[in-house]
């Protein structure tokens, strides 16, 4: 199996024996793959098997597709002892191959496990031996009998139909460990910003982007990571394709293969576009961005991103999707994650505090505060202010602040009234929903909509900015209970866009 993105195709591995003793291995292949001609012979011959003293002929079709990666080792070996008759062609019918192999012939995991396994029961395959530490990773998929494998004695034994011999193998993780999952951190840690926790509860319950600005300390970066745990688990299907995408990332735990709770990822602000878009020069890897998908994706200190890496958010906040294009390939990433934005209002950090002065002149704050390019801005659902909490607030959380169960139970309900409302559309939340959709379809009475198209006549938003303040609106009255946005919830609305939530 080769894999561009998330998407593979089955490769056949053909094997020619004759003539003067040598090796070739052709089909376009990446200088690993190239250097499994050597692991590959000292893995058989540690295994005690014999290698054929010809000349060997390794051809991976279809020709044209470029290979990459260690994961080929196991199925040439297989089939280099099978055409030496050293294994029953027979027992290779429809059998799936993956693992890397080491000198002395044991097998080691390899990423991309669950998308190969995907293309093989669709391309028709029923069996597949991948190693041990990848077994729980590709039972995932029904229709898929799978042999886990330590070595490749192993792997010929059960090809043989003989007993599996016993492999010790040092530095393995058995297949049925189990690995504690991600614990969610509780938002009754967060002391007072009752503001901003609507705002987040908000967010959450309608996918809707968010930008947490203010002094240092006061509580973004809390905020921000408490979010996940208001999201509702993963849905089937949405779980195999994260873990897809984790896997192909090779940071799939081989103990947890399926990813059950919206992930959170947080890349670091030296991070390179190719680190947080995805990228990479022959065939593209997934970045942060794919790998929050269905989940968040926290930039701290946004200004102090690249502005390549921000602008590179552009395309997936649109299309739920990124698109790298190549040379050698083109890749799709999925990529719908909740985009969360915390910043510091100026270079000091305190532009705007009561309890620090602020030490930045005014074309400093201008300047720091344009590092985020409009469209960038534009395509931010909330701008909500975080002020440092006082003693009052912090006191007062020790025993009243809500805790994530009881905001996520209100957030469940919401996202309940927008599945039973959007049931015969392709979309779940009021976040995803086009705006010729909202203005067509769930189009509202001219009183609810004049705070919106009032604040779209005067310029402060732009026909994007009003969309958006509507799919807020309407988040805003699924959590309220009511059937459709009031007049109060838009006004609302206008206030979570233009930054002046009270």
């Amino acid at each position: 199996m080769t894999l561009i993105g998330v998407r593979g195709t089955v490769v056949d591995i053909d094997v020619h024996l004759g003539g003067m003793p040598g090796f070739a291995l052709v089909g376009l292949p990446d200088a690993s793959l190239y250097e499994a001609r050597d692991r590959v012979r000292s893995a058989v011959m540690s295994s005690h098997e014999p290698w054929p003293l010809q000349r060997i002929t390794v051809s991976l079709s279809p020709a044209a597709l470029p290979k990459r990666g260690s994961h080929f080792d196991l199925g040439v070996a297989v089939a280099i002892l099978a055409a030496a008759e050293e294994v029953p062609l027979a027992g290779l019918d429809g059998v799936l191959f993956l693992g890397e192999l080491a000198l002395d012939g044991r097998l080691r995991p390899v990423r991309g496990v669950l998308p190969a396994v995907v293309t093989a029961v669709r391309a028709g395959l029923t069996r597949a031996v991948v190693p041990e530490s990848n077994v729980a990773e590709a039972r995932l998929i029904p229709g898929m009998t799978v042999f886990g494998a330590r070595s490749l004695r192993q792997v010929l034994a059960f090809l043989r139909g003989a007993p599996i011999p016993d492999e010790d193998v040092d530095g393995l993780q058995p297949a049925d460990a189990e690995l504690a999952g991600p614990v969610d951190l509780d938002l009754a840690d967060v002391a007072g910003q009752k503001p901003a926790k609507d705002a987040i509860e908000i967010a959450a319950a309608g996918h809707h982007h968010l930008m947490l600005s203010g002094p240092p300390g006061a509580g973004k970066t809390m905020l921000a990571r408490r979010l996940p745990s208001l999201l509702p688990d993963l849905s089937i299907e949405e779980s195999l394709e994260v873990s897809a995408i984790h896997s192909v990332a090779g940071v799939l735990p081989s103990g947890r293969p399926l990813i059950v709770r919206p992930p959170f990822s947080d890349p670091h602000h030296t991070s390179t576009p190719a680190a947080v878009a995805g990228g990479g020069s022959r065939i593209p890897k997934p970045g942060a961005a794919s790998l929050a998908h269905r989940g968040v994706l926290f930039l701290d200190e946004a200004p102090e991103f690249s502005p390549r890496v921000l602008d590179s958010l552009r395309q997936p906040l649109e299309n739920g999707e990124i698109v790298l294009a190549r040379s050698e390939a083109t890749v799709v990433f999925p990529a719908r994650f909740l985009l969360v934005l915390a910043q510091n209002p100026c270079s000091c950090g305190n532009f705007g505090s009561t309890m620090h002065q602020c030490t930045c002149s005014p074309d400093s704050v201008r300047r720091y505060g344009q590092r985020l390019s409009g469209p960038v801005r534009d395509r931010i659902d909330m701008h909500v202010r975080v002020d440092a909490p006082s003693m009052a607030d912090i006191d007062a959380a020790v025993d009243s602040a809500e805790p994530s169960k009881v905001v996520a139970d209100r957030v469940a309900e919401a996202r309940e009234r927008q599945a039973r409302r959007l049931r015969e559309t392709p979309w779940r939340c009021n976040g995803e929903l086009p705006g010729p959709y909202l203005r067509r379809e769930l189009r509202l009475p001219a009183d609810v909509t004049v705070p919106v198209y009032e604040e779209l006549r005067q310029g402060h938003v732009t026909i994007r900015g009003a969309d958006r303040i509507l799919r807020v609106g309407w988040t805003v009255g699924d959590l309220a209970g009511h059937d459709r946005p009031t007049v109060d919830d838009m006004e609302r609305a206008v206030e979570l866009r233009l930054g002046q939530l009270a």
